[in-house]
């Protein structure tokens, strides 16, 4: 009788060390081919009945997925979270690539056929998208064309105006220069003068200068950003080189589709949630033009959600009250399983 109980012992051990909810686990690294050419995933959580998160990086050209590890343990708990490299760009990052076909259009047609991959390979009929800056240019338009796929959308650090945004960035910046009796930048501004910028030098300098004077964020610079990055155990050192190559030629390339964008008087009805994550130190998509934008749409249920502590990246500013927005989000749609 006591070797049997031994034996019980044991076998109840097994089972709830190595049980099914092991087999539930998502841990996904590979590359998938969208729109003709290899691109990078990556898909991450605890339970795979979860419902999915596509994150769609900013930039363009700087994926989220080397900062994963940073900022998404929390929600990888209730979403499968997937990261995905656009073309060009990360681990995505290709010599044989045409450069004509690194375009907005092309690059939200990729991003179709991952949201139908996601769907078939995970057993979901919809999914959560959430979009950062570039990212949130890519999400407006997905959500406006495809809106069935989706349970809800999260802009964070959301384009409205380009054009009206980055003029209103630069004054920021210029205004900012000028309390602080700052002669150095406001040569720089001056010699730069007000936006459109053609090319990726003329964007670093301004944000450079938007960042000193806390236009971009409240607590980090972006020197941090890079050494979080630079310590991502998902990226090996080449693909850490070729993030910050790709980056500085993918935002060359689709600048000018960038500058083209405003939403301020388009797509004033949606489908689905809006959710809108707002930095309140953020001049660089500055939050005053998605409060107006806010006040002017109609779906089926809309909020702001403030991060008073961030300015362009509240998920690295204040990565805790991110996850746990995104968590109370999902929570009240009770979308599991889904």
């Amino acid at each position: 009788m006591k070797k049997l109980i031994v034996i019980l012992y044991f076998l109840l051990i097994t089972v709830f060390s190595i049980g099914p909810s092991n087999e539930k686990i998502v841990k996904v690294s590979e590359y998938i081919e969208l729109g003709g050419t290899s691109q990078w995933i990556m898909a991450r959580g605890t339970d795979s009945s979860n419902p999915i998160l596509l994150f769609l990086h900013g930039g363009p050209g700087f994926p989220e997925s080397p900062f994963a590890y940073y900022d998404s343990k929390e929600i990888e708990k209730h979403f499968i979270v997937v990261n995905w490299d656009q073309r060009g760009c990360g681990k995505s990052a290709c010599p044989e690539l045409p450069l004509e076909s690194i375009n907005m259009d092309q690059i939200l047609i990729d991003a179709k056929e991952l949201i139908e991959y996601l769907k078939v390979r995970f057993g979901k009929q919809k999914i959560y998208l959430i979009g950062h800056s570039w990212g949130s240019i890519l999400g407006i338009n997905l959500i406006q064309k495809y809106h069935e796929d989706f349970y809800a959308y999260i802009g964070m650090g959301q384009v409205i105006s380009m054009a009206e945004g980055e003029v209103a960035s630069y004054n920021y910046a210029l205004n900012r220069a000028i309390d602080a009796n700052d002669t150095t930048a406001l040569e720089q501004l001056k010699s730069l003068g007000p936006p459109p910028y053609n090319n990726y030098d003329q964007i670093k300098t301004q944000r450079a200068i938007l960042s000193k004077f806390g236009g971009a964020f409240k607590s980090i610079t972006y020197g941090d950003i890079i050494k979080i990055m630079m310590a991502s155990p998902d990226y090996s050192s080449e693909d850490k080189k070729s993030f910050m190559e790709s980056f500085m030629k993918i935002q060359n390339l689709l600048w000018p589709d960038v500058m083209k964008v405003d939403f301020s008087n388009t797509f004033l009805r949606y489908q689905i949630p809006i959710y809108f994550f707002l930095g309140k130190y953020d001049h660089g998509c500055p939050f005053e033009l998605v409060e107006e934008y806010f006040a002017k749409i109609d779906a089926p249920y809309k909020e702001i959600i403030w991060f008073d502590n961030s300015g362009h990246w509240p998920n690295i500013e204040e990565p805790y009250q991110y996850q746990k927005a995104l968590i109370e989000i999902v929570t009240k749609n009770n979308t599991r399983s889904r």
